[in-house]
């Protein structure tokens, strides 16, 4: 068979579906002896080795361009090429194929559909009107994870019996590493609390901020709270909040991390808080683990599917019960160390390889 994948997101995102996308193609064509890929995408970047590349590029000059580029021009570079399978896994898509050509779209989350408030209102009005659409004409549906799946069956029972939960893998580059000059360079001293992942209302920054001024009221201790990652929309709350605490001084603000740093900054940390209110997976967590990191995160959603029994976890809504997990682990040098052992054994049980098997037997059962 001839698999294409359409691969904007390894030209024009940098976040969970870019990694998705350029990991899973990777796992491919490594397992794969049988089938061919094509890599469609916006722009010449880092090819994947032995794949085919079709480039239709993006001209933002055209209004409507990128649409069009969808609805028209990659529809026809498709079928031109003679593929057999679409995968999209950005899951707006594909589009305008012909019936022969079986389309698999790749669902990471709904909450643009589950918390409207917590996305801008292009990202509702496509969720509600376009993606029922695309759900009904496709093939099969791969989630991300289990929980995802179940949201998807709920808000769209007929996707049932055409979808399959196939976990994210674990990205073999994150692997215990120190490296002061890393803290150095942000600013950063031990002992310190980490967040990973975009700054923005879904997750949670500000019960994590509350729960670390607590954290900082009862133990009499320095830890620093480093959030690292880009700003997101609606952040000016969590901006406030973080000015009015009194230990303001001990919160850093990184920004954008490259990401050959991020496995020290996981490392090195005391503990690394995930509080986040909803996530289709939650590849941060999955990431900490691999770096040995302790890990609390929230008991919602996917969160408890990715770390198992080697996270600590607390009401997202709670401030107490997460301020208390911060004082424990503080406080407790062995379970420090026995979650580490855990975390690096759960993160063992997730590989790209697996990931791409899994996808590769709903393909071929087409």
């Amino acid at each position: 068979m001839r698999i294409a994948f359409i691969a904007d997101a390894l030209d024009f995102q940098y976040a969970g579906i870019h990694i998705y996308t350029r990991e899973i193609l990777k796992a491919l064509v490594a397992i794969d002896t049988k089938n061919e890929y094509i890599v469609v995408r916006g722009k010449a970047g880092e090819k994947i080795e032995g794949a085919e590349e079709i480039i239709i590029p993006v001209n933002p000059n055209i209004r409507g361009h990128k649409e069009w580029r969808l609805l028209r021009s990659i529809p026809r570079a498709l079928v031109k090429a003679g593929v057999d399978i679409v995968v999209e896994p950005r899951h707006f898509g594909p589009f305008n194929l012909p019936k022969e050509i079986k389309r698999v779209t790749v669902l990471h989350d709904l909450t643009p559909v589950l918390f409207p408030d917590y996305h801008i209102l292009s990202s509702r009005i496509l969720h509600r009107y376009v993606l029922p659409r695309v759900l009904r004409r496709t093939d099969h549906v791969l989630t991300v994870s289990e929980c995802t799946r179940q949201d998807l069956i709920e808000t769209f029972p007929f996707a049932e019996k055409k979808s399959t939960a196939i976990l994210l893998g674990r990205d073999e580059s994150f692997t215990p590493k120190n490296d002061a000059s890393v803290l150095e360079k942000y600013g950063i001293r031990q002992p310190y609390f980490l967040y990973v992942g975009t700054l923005e209302p879904r997750k949670n920054l500000g019960v994590l901020v509350d729960a670390y001024n607590t954290f900082r009221q009862r133990s009499g201790l320095n830890h620093q709270l480093v959030l690292v990652g880009k700003k997101g929309w609606k952040i000016d709350n969590l901006l406030e909040k973080i000015r009015q605490s009194p230990y303001q001084k001990d919160i850093i603000l990184t920004g954008y991390v490259a990401r050959e740093e991020l496995p020290v900054l996981y490392t090195m940390s005391e503990v690394f808080v995930y509080p986040s209110l909803y996530e289709g997976f939650g590849l941060p967590v999955l990431e900490a683990m691999s770096c040995g990191a302790r890990v609390i995160t929230s008991k919602v959603s996917s969160l408890p599917e990715v770390g198992g029994d080697a996270a600590m976890y607390f009401d997202p809504n709670s401030v107490e019960q997460l301020a208390n997990m911060m004082l424990q682990l503080a406080f407790d040098a062995p379970l420090l160390k026995i979650l580490s052992e855990k975390s690096l054994a759960q993160a063992q049980q997730f590989s790209w390889e697996k990931t791409a098997k899994e996808t590769l037997a709903v393909m071929t059962a087409l």
